[in-house]
């Protein structure tokens, strides 16, 4: 709607529905908060290797030069793969959609999260240890260097594949692309800033803020396919006697049906539930046993355990 106004410089009709360019923002925010994850892992990857250890930063970026080819490929495939399927549009587009909501229920999952940071990071960092003390052949530490920065990527590269499928199907690959151009552009800056200027960015503070908006994504996704499944037969209807405006359904996929409304209730109970219940287990309960709470402050990218850099 505030695309609407300026492009209209007046008031947006409410009822006008913008999906092209509401898909292009979707699509950035998720490539933008995937692409930030991949940056934290690479920064806490790279973080030692300084000094005469520092070429062997070059192994790790050609690695995530590698997994973003990669993903590229595996978008491909994935569209391939789609397009060989014989079966009806609304079905499609219905199995997609609970596939991105899956997506998108990991992503947005805190204890999933809680668990990323602390052992995905931790694990890779081990890895990275191990080769530089305990190998001596120098072609197995580049090789092994390049599988940790081509794990790095092609992992958060394959959410993002499955997450776009959805969307795809719905509004075409130009209008997907734009938004992927969109997130790889402020992905690149972070990039640049934390990975070759080392610059202490408020990356916590980040991935809430594209945390709380994946949020209203999923929820208004949500809303989305159950209204697909229930046009593919696959789920019943059942009508509320409840007022809802037409821009609701248009803008929020908030129809007057019981389904849709219950499964966006659940939606966002179960994100919040998870954020509540991991902010209880992080930082409430360790206060309220007079703890320090499971968590550091934010620190610039020389640090190397995930932790010390917020998260």
């Amino acid at each position: 709607m505030v695309w609407q106004a300026v492009e209209a410089r007046g008031s947006p009709d409410p009822t006008d529905p913008r999906s092209r360019e509401a898909a292009v923002l979707n699509t950035g925010i998720l490539v933008f908060r995937e692409g930030l994850e991949a940056i934290l892992v690479l920064a806490s990857i790279t973080a030692s290797l300084v000094g005469a250890n520092g070429i062997h930063r070059r192994p790790v970026a050609a690695g995530s030069v590698l997994g973003f080819l990669a993903t590229v490929a595996t978008w491909f495939v994935a569209v391939g793969i789609l397009s060989a399927i014989d079966a009806p549009a609304l079905d499609l587009q219905a199995a997609t959609g609970l596939l991105a909501i899956g997506v998108l229920l990991v992503v947005m999952n805190w204890f999933f999260h809680r668990i990323y940071w602390t052992g995905w990071i931790s694990m890779q960092n081990r890895h990275r240890r191990n080769l530089m003390e305990r190998s001596s052949s120098r072609r197995r530490i580049y090789w092994g260097l390049v599988t940790l920065g081509f794990a790095s990527v092609y992992r958060e590269g394959v959410e993002v594949v499955l997450f776009l499928q959805s969307i795809r199907l719905k509004v075409g690959s130009r209008t997907v692309l734009l938004g992927v151009v969109l997130g790889l552009v402020l992905t690149a800056i972070v990039g640049a800033l934390t990975l070759v200027a080392h610059r202490r960015l408020p990356y916590k503070r980040m991935l809430v803020l594209t945390g709380v908006m994946l949020g209203a994504v999923l929820v208004v996704m949500v809303g989305e396919s159950v209204q697909e499944m229930q046009q593919a037969l696959w789920l019943r209807t059942t009508p509320v006697r409840i007022s809802i405006p037409a821009w609701m359904g248009t803008w929020l996929s908030v129809f007057p049906n019981l389904e849709t409304i219950v499964a966006q209730g659940v939606a966002a109970a179960l994100v919040l539930g998870s954020y509540l219940g991991a902010s209880y287990l992080r930082v409430w309960r360790p206060r309220h046993r007079k703890e320090a709470p499971a968590y550091r402050p934010v620190a610039p990218p020389v640090a190397v355990e995930p932790g010390d850099l917020g998260l």
